[in-house]
Order: C-alpha cells, then structure tokens, then sequence
C-alpha cells in the first residue's frame, strides 16, 4: 500500500518537483476557483449516485455526513455509523471517522486535521479532497508498467499520438487548445466529434465541444468552463489530473465492460441450458410416473373371467403391452438417468450446486416404482396363466359333472315308484320270489351305483373349492342327486323289509331269471361304465401322458378281457335263450317279462353295439391329442435351443462390459470405441431376441406351461436383454461424461489411469462402486488428511456430501473422478465472473438495469434480470440489481 503525506502523490520525485509550486501557488485565486469547480463537480459525479449533492465545497463537508457518504459510495464499504448531533463535537468525530478511512487505506494525512475541515479551511478541504481522488480515482492506473499521474500521462499521450497539433506532455497548458481533450473522445467514439473540423486557434470552440460532447454521451459532468482554462496562463494541474482521470475511467471501463459482459452471457447461458435440462428431466419423469401409477393398477387387477375366451383376451392384452406399451418406457428410463447424470456432471463442471429432483421423482423414486411395476407385471403373468389352468380344468371338471349326473340320473329314473309299488301284496309265491330276487339285484345295482354318486359329490365340492362361476347350479343339482339317493336308500331298505316278512309265504322262484338278472346287472353296469370312460374328456401336457392314454383304452379286438366280457355277454343271451325255450316247451305264464330285473337282451346288445362303436372313436381322438402333443414338444425343442445360446450370450456380454468398465486398456476413446463396438453387435443381435420371442408367442398359444429341454424362460431373456442394453447405454454415458470431466479440467491420461487403479483397488468387490470404508482408505491413500477423530469424521462427511448428494452410501467412479478434479485442477467461473459484475458496476455496487440491458444481448440480460429481482433487498436502489443478489441468483446462498 502506498502512503500518501498530506497531497503527496504515488511518485515522491514528482511530489518533490511540485511541493514549492504547490505551497505558492495553492491559494491563487484563478487556480483556487478551478479546484473548487473540479472537485465540487467530481464529488457530486459520485454523491449523485447516493441521492445528494453540495454546493460548496468547504460549507458542505463541514458536519462529516456527506464526507463519509461520498467515501461509502466510491469505496463501496460501509463506514463506521455518522453521528446526528449539530454539536461541533459531534462534526469532529464524523470528519476523524472519514480521515480514519482515508488513514486506513495507506494514505497519511500530513498538517490536515478534523478541527480545519470543521472549521471550513478551503486549503486544508481542497487538499483533502485531491488526496482522495489521487487515491480512489489516479493511484490505480497503470499503463506499460508505469502508473499513477505518469500511468494516467502515458495513457493520454498513446491514445492522442495519432492526431496532429496534439502533443500531451503534462497536465496544464498541454490542454489549453482543447484538442487533447478532443481526441480522446473521437479516439475511443468518432461518431461524437468531428475532429477534422476543429482548429489549433479556437481553443474556446474545441473544449466546450469536449466538454459538452463528454457530459451529454459519456456521462462525465462538466467539471471546468472552457473560460477557467483559457482566462489562465498555466491552468490547474489538478483540476486538469481530476478531469482526464474521468475520460480514463469511461473509457478504459468499456474494453473491461464488454469483457464481463461476454462471461456473464457464458455463465447465463449455461445456466439456462442447465435450467432447460432440469425442466426436461422433471417432465420425463413425471410422465413416467405417471404411466407407472396408470399401469400398475391394470397390472394389479386380478378380477377373474368366467369363460376362457375372456381370459385369453386378457393374456393377448398383456402381450400386446409387453410388445409395444413397455419397450419404448424402458427407453425413455435409460434415457432419463442418461439425462440426469449428463446434468449433474455439468452441474459439476461449472461449479453449481447438485441438481435435486422434486420430491417423489428422484432416480432412485422412479427405480423403485419401475421395480414395483415390473414385480406387478412378472404376479399378472403368472395369475394369467394360473387362471387359464383353473379355467381348463373347471370346464373339465364341469363336463365330467354333467356326463356323469346325466348318467346317474337316467338309472335313477323311474327307480323310486318302483320302490314304492305295491305288486307283492297281489302276486304268487313265484312272483314273490322273483320279486325278493329282484329287489337284491336291485340293491346290487344300488351299491354298484355307490361310487358314481360319491364321484359327483367330489366333482362338485372341486368345482366349489376352484370358485367355478355356475356353483349354485352345480350345487343344486348336486343335492338333489344325493337327497335322491338317500331317499332311494330308505325306499330300498323299507321294500327290502317288505318282502322279506313275504318270503315265508313264497316258496318257488325261477332261477333262471334269477341267474339271468344277476348276471346281466353287473355286465350292464360294466357297460355303462365303460360308455362313460370312452366319452369321458381328457387333458394331457406331455406326450409321455398322450402314450399312457393310449396304452389304457379297452380294444376288445385284441384284448384277453375283450374275451371274457364277449363271453360273458353269450353267456347271458344263453340264459335268456334257455328261459324262451323252457317257456316255449313248457307253456309257462308272463313270457317275455324277467320278475328279477329290467335289463332285457335288446338293451344289452344295443349297449354292446354302442361300446364297438365308441372304442375307434376314442382311438382317433387320441391319436389326434397325440400329434398336437408330437407338436408341442417340437416347439419346446425349438424354443429350448434358442434360449440356450442367447441366454449365456447375454450373461457373456454383460460380464464383457463389466470388464471394460473397470480395466485400464488404452485411453477413455479406445474404451467408449470398443463399447460402442459392443454396442453395435449387441443390437446387430436383436433380430435373434424377436425370433425368440415368436417361437415364445407360438408355445403360450398352444398353452404349453412348462419346457424340461432349458431352465430360461422368455421373461429371464427379456430381463437379461433389457439390463444388455441398460448397462451398455449407462457404462458409455459413464466414459462419456468421464471424457468430458477430464477435458473440462485438463487432466491428463496417466492421472486419468492413477484414478482408475486406485479405484480398482479399493472397490473390493468389482462392482463399479466404493462403500463409505473403501472410499476412506482411498483417500487416505491418496494423502488425504483424514484422522480418526471428530474433525476427521467431519471432513469425510463434507467430501461424502460431494461424491454422493443423494446419501445412497456408495461412490461412483464419475463422481470419484469429479472431486479428484476439482481438488487437482483451478477452476474459473465464480470469483471471475463476480469480478465481473465489479466491472460492470464500476464505482457503484450495484448495476442498472437499462445498464445491463445495454451490455448483454436481450434475452440473457432480461433473463439475468429476473432471476436477481426477487433477490433485492428493500433498501436496494430502484431499478438497480446489487452485489449480493446477483451472486445469490447465480450461484444460490452456499456460494456467497
């Protein structure tokens, strides 16, 4: 810091040069009426932008108020509180308050005191003020290494070189004739003078045109009349000093203006372009949330179908979403975490605060609502397929119900009015015989009748315990089969009874009606139940299951048993044949009727003739179920040799790119090129996934469940291709923006491969990311002065916020090499730009608006603008945007 004695200036040969001129010629009248209009004119060029202004130099200054005002304002610090008082001794201490200022700015007041600035001393005021304007508007300017009043001379003399009749050699009568004053403005603004017209001999015309031009376009107020100057032999050296200062100061500022006003458009423009990036991300997020929280309760539904059309609608919806619907949402979720890390890497660069997502749309709120969805997608697949399985075996279920009710109740027809007739009360003693005989056929045929109708029951609770739509029905009929039973028991058991007390009565009976109705029951039911096992449904899922059905079909043609029933059935013909005889030869009463059983030889053979029939019919269909079976295992093969190569393939690459990611071969652009090698096969590899996924859409229509040729399903390779191509677009992203990091912050290959073995070898489990402990013994190995203690612990916790802002306790590889960066590499953007909002603002701490509009292009000053408003503070200058809010606007409160 320089020191300044009483006027002295930065250069003591200069002020020894001047001190005996000074101390003549200090009170001449001409010289002192010049000072007083310079100075008062400088002074208020600065109080006016307080509010205020002063009349006379040596009166105004007198109380101190507006002498620690004009010091606020062109130092930009605020002075110690004024005292109000109108005491002399409170006008003391203000003007001490504002001579301790000076003091503290390295400048040393020699022979001026409070007491003479008080009392109105115009040498002692004049003084003081040429020692503030030598010290806050020359000490500063510095050209070539020279600065000050030798600095400020040069200036004048480089910039007037070019213009004839100027020759600036000191700062009085090189200025007389105005020209000097001239070619400085038509130098740095020719549109404003047209300094071909000015003539050497008429100094009045050219320094009121200077003047003039100065305080209408360049905001330099009129300081000295073009008369003060000419009306004295040897004008005021430092009236002449105060005013080219301000020529230097406009112009000088405008190079310096239009420099800091292409950083702050850099800054804005990044800002907005982080901005835009934000809104971005925020509106596809929300979007895919959106379709997640819409798709999710579709996916959830699990309302079941009644017939099996409805629920194969539903499985070719959930088809139809899973080709089209989900793949292009599976782009847009890499895309967005794309998106986000590209914008925190930016973020970064330029030195902003972390980009927090909205609450709810975080990376990892959108990660655990597509886990949702997709755990929702994998229970919907899996209810689909379970209910078309309980569906098939309902309707399965429901046709055995019928066939075998129909069945049973056509025996039961007619069974209980013969329980109930009477005809034993009336008939002989053979007919009661037959009758008894009759009766305990009847009751075989009954308990014959025992498992069909306990079959029904199962059949039916089945269908009730799989919730089959038609229950009630079911139930109904059901019921009624075994309240009928029961009554048929009871009705069997009372007439049983009956004709027993008559059996005493009744001596004599046919046997051979006997024999026949005993003989012809079981085989009747035997065909009955073979009628119902050859029309009976079946499903089979294997052709191992199709074989064992063939193998169990009744072919009487070949089969020993076909013998004995075809035997059995002439056997029975016999005994009818034999009893036609006997009442032929012998004139026997009630031909043609058998007291024993209702089964006559007709019925017989007419069900004979029914069961040739249906065995060759039964052979055809399952023949016909044993060709789809022939099928359905080609397409499990089919399927099987696919999915086994391109599930090992996927598993393969994944593990690839894994290795690419952490190894060290070659610089990041050999890396990202092999990936996107990687990448380019991989996608050359599609056409094989939708092969895949035909050959699987082929199986689930001919509703094949389970496949023992492979252990992969279509949703392992569907998962597996998904996070192919996941982890391929992130592990590029991640390089990418490692290129961009290094190019950002000039670090070079060798650093570049550094960062990557020390990752390597801490992160443990090769995973890609370090735990909290890896991270520290990083760092530590690296020459981090982290201790095992408080202040250590604290350290960590701040360098851990930087690495991981969103606390998922894990360091990626991206941001271990961001903070490495910004602890290796100098960064700009903060301190320059605020420098520049310094320049801008010139002796102010504030810039204008219209000034700010005028320096940036429209859109980013206007931008600029509304983003520092809202930051004002109540006590700001109307129209002005301050220090503060422009660097809490741009940078928010954590870099102020």
């Amino acid at each position: 810091m320089e020191q300044y004695d009483g006027e002295v200036g930065e250069d003591g040969v200069y002020m020894q040069q001047q001190d005996d001129w000074d101390r003549d010629m200090l009170l001449d009248p001409a010289w002192e009426k010049q000072q007083r209009k310079t100075f008062t004119a400088w002074c208020n060029s600065h109080l006016r932008k307080a509010g205020t202004q002063i009349e006379n130099i040596e009166e105004d200054f007198r109380d101190g108020l507006k002498l620690m005002l004009l010091l606020e304002v062109i130092s930009g610090e605020r002075l110690a509180k004024p005292e109000r008082g109108k005491m002399r001794v409170h006008k003391i201490s203000n003007v001490n308050k504002a001579l301790d200022y000076i003091a503290s700015k390295g400048v040393r007041l020699v022979s001026i005191g409070a007491e003479e600035i008080v009392d109105g001393n115009a040498k002692m005021t004049l003084g003081m003020i040429w020692t503030i304007i030598l010290r806050f508007a020359i000490q500063d300017i510095s050209v070539e290494e020279t600065s000050a009043k030798e600095g400020l001379l040069l200036w004048c003399q480089r910039k007037t070189a070019p213009y004839k009749n100027v020759n600036i050699q000191n700062f009085h009568i090189s200025w007389k004739d105005g020209l000097g004053f001239c070619a400085l403005i038509h130098r740095h603004r020719p549109e404003l003078i047209d300094y071909g017209k000015l003539r050497k001999d008429d100094p009045m015309t050219n320094l009121n045109t200077a003047f003039d031009v100065a305080e209408k376009y360049l905001d330099i107020p009129k300081m000295l009349d073009a008369e003060d100057i000419i009306g004295t032999v040897r004008p005021d050296e430092k009236a002449i000093m105060t005013y080219v200062s301000s020529f230097y100061h406009a112009f000088s500022g405008a190079q310096k203006a239009e420099t800091a006003a292409n950083r702050i458009c850099k800054v804005l423009a990044v800002n907005q372009e982080n901005e835009q990036l934000m809104e971005d991300y925020e509106k596809l997020a929300s979007d895919l949330l959106e379709w997640i929280r819409r798709t999710v309760p579709w996916l959830e539904n699990r309302a079941p179908e009644n017939t099996m059309q409805a629920m194969q609608q539903k499985l070719e919806d959930f088809r139809d979403y899973r080709r089209m619907h989900k793949p292009p949402k599976v782009q847009e979720k890499c895309q967005l975490e794309i998106n986000f890390n590209t914008l925190q890497t930016k973020l970064r660069l330029s030195n902003r605060p972390a980009f927090m997502p909205s609450e709810g749309r975080m990376v990892s709120d959108i990660n655990n609502a597509w886990g949702g969805l997709e755990h929702a997608e994998k229970g919907y697949e899996e209810w689909l397929l379970n209910e078309i399985r309980r569906l098939e075996r309902l309707d399965h279920l429901a046709e055995k119900f019928r066939q075998k009710a129909a069945i049973h109740e056509a025996w039961t027809a007619g069974k209980e009015e013969m329980l109930q007739e009477k005809d034993f009360e009336t008939a002989s003693l053979s007919e009661i015989k037959a009758l008894l005989k009759k009766h305990e056929a009847f009751e075989s045929d009954l308990a014959a009748h025992q498992d069909r109708v306990e079959q029904i029951a199962a059949i039916a609770q089945e269908l009730n315990e799989l919730d089959y739509y038609d229950s009630p029905s079911v139930n109904a009929r059901c019921q009624s089969i075994c309240d009928q039973w029961d009554a048929l028991g009871a009705l069997t058991q009372k007439r049983s009874e009956a004709l027993e007390r008559t059996e005493k009565l009744l001596e004599t009976i046919d046997q051979l009606y006997l024999e026949f109705a005993k003989r012809a029951a079981p085989f009747n039911n035997w065909m009955e139940g073979a009628m119902e096992d050859l029309q009976d449904t079946f499903i089979v899922h294997t052709i191992e299951e199709i074989q064992r059905g063939l193998t169990s079909v009744p072919r009487f043609s070949v089969r020993p048993v076909g013998w004995g029933f075809r035997l059995e059935r002439q056997a029975i013909l016999g005994i009818h044949n034999e009893i036609a005889k006997i009442v032929q030869t012998y004139h026997v009463n009630r031909v043609g009727t058998n007291p024993y059983t209702t089964i006559n030889p007709q019925e017989i053979n007419g069900k004979w003739d029914k069961v040739r029939q249906l065995v060759p019919q039964r052979d055809q269909a399952l023949m016909e179920e044993h060709a789809r079976q022939q099928n359905n295992e080609r397409l499990r093969k089919q399927f099987a040799g696919q999915a086994n190569i391109i599930g090992p393939w996927i598993q393969t690459k994944m593990e690839e790119i894994g290795r690419i990611s952490i190894e060290m071969h070659g610089t990041l652009e050999d890396q990202l090129t092999h990936l996107r090698q990687y990448e380019k096969s991989i996608v050359n590899y599609k056409p094989k996934i939708e092969q895949l996924e035909v050959d699987h859409q082929l199986i689930q229509e001919e509703l094949i469940f389970d496949n023992k040729h492979t252990n992969y399903t279509m949703e392992h390779i569907r998962v597996g291709w998904e996070q192919l191509l996941t982890t391929i677009a992130r592990t590029i992203n991640e390089i990418e923006n490692q290129v961009l990091t290094r190019d950002a912050k000039g670090i070079s290959q060798d650093q570049m491969n550094e960062f990557r073995a020390s990752f390597n070898h801490f992160d443990r489990d090769h995973s890609g990311k370090m735990g909290a402990e890896e991270f520290k013994a990083c760092l530590i190995s690296l020459g981090f002065d982290i201790a095992n203690d408080a202040q250590g612990e604290a350290e960590f916790s701040r360098i851990m916020s930087i690495v991981d802002p969103n606390r998922l306790g894990v360091v990626t590889f991206q941001a271990f090499i961001d903070f490495m960066s910004r602890e290796t590499a100098d960064t700009d953007t903060a301190d320059q730009v605020m420098a520049s909002f310094k320049v801008l603002a010139g002796d102010k701490n504030y810039i204008l608006a219209d000034e700010l509009r005028r320096e940036l292009p429209p859109d980013q000053a206007e931008y600029c603008i509304a983003r520092m408003a809202p930051y004002c503070g109540p006590d700001a200058v109307p129209g002005a945007l301050d220090y503060m809010s422009f660097s809490t606007a741009l940078y928010g409160e954590s870099d102020l």
